[in-house]
């Protein structure tokens, strides 16, 4: 079994945590946002982070948050929609790995989920020549507002058949992405995918998806 590299950062005025993994000869490296009180340990992201790794992509999955604050999202849920500090977190660690020696030359890509896709858009579009790829799964989108217009980076929003609010919001956000962005929907799975084969779906497009953009030629 792989393991990872656990990593602690300053933020801000926070440290946070996180954990990568860099197979060899790695292709480039894909940072998970989680959202909705999620984080680094989350399962469903820990599987699609798996599937990249055997195909040469690293992966650095991060907690968003603190401890402190996730006791007080759990209460209050403002946290995980405050998209602009989620988004600044995002560079934090997007930042860092672009001066250390084993990842800085490797093209980077963000993974949201729920409201971090939200932030990984909104990251994207303040980064908008350095992100290669980006890749939503059941993400919300619309949460980074008028920034949408500002990504350049292909970007594929993967959203579940009879998630049916969600859908609709991906799908009026694609309209306001560049030409190069993507719609995938699965049928018949619900916002957290838990269906049988629709989480290894996910992952396969995630996979393919961020395969082909970070072995285009510049």
């Amino acid at each position: 079994m792989q393991k990872d590299e656990v990593i602690t950062i300053t933020a801000g005025q926070v440290r946070l945590e996180g954990s990568i993994f860099i197979p060899p000869d790695a292709l480039g490296l894909v940072i998970f946002a989680h959202g909705s009180g999620s984080g680094r340990y989350s399962p469903r992201n820990r599987f699609v982070s798996n599937e990249l790794n055997q195909h040469k992509i690293a992966t650095l999955l991060i907690d968003l948050l603190t401890p402190e604050e996730e006791i007080i999202d759990d209460q209050t849920r403002e946290l995980r929609f405050n998209i602009p500090l989620l988004a600044e977190r995002l560079l934090a660690f997007y930042r860092y790995y672009q001066t250390q020696p084993a990842t800085k030359h490797l093209k980077i890509g963000y993974f949201g989920a729920s409201t971090g896709g939200g932030a990984a858009l909104l990251a994207a579009a303040q980064e908008p020549k350095n992100i290669a790829a980006v890749v939503s799964r059941g993400g919300r989108p619309d949460l980074a507002g008028n920034s949408l217009s500002q990504v350049l980076a292909p970007t594929l929003l993967i959203v579940g058949g009879d998630d049916h609010q969600v859908l609709q919001l991906n799908e009026s956000a694609l309209n306001l992405l560049n030409n190069k962005s993507k719609l995938e929907v699965i049928l018949h799975a619900t916002h957290l995918f838990e269906e049988l084969g629709a989480l290894e779906q996910v992952a396969k497009l995630a996979t393919d998806w961020f395969s082909k953009h970070f072995t285009e030629s510049v």
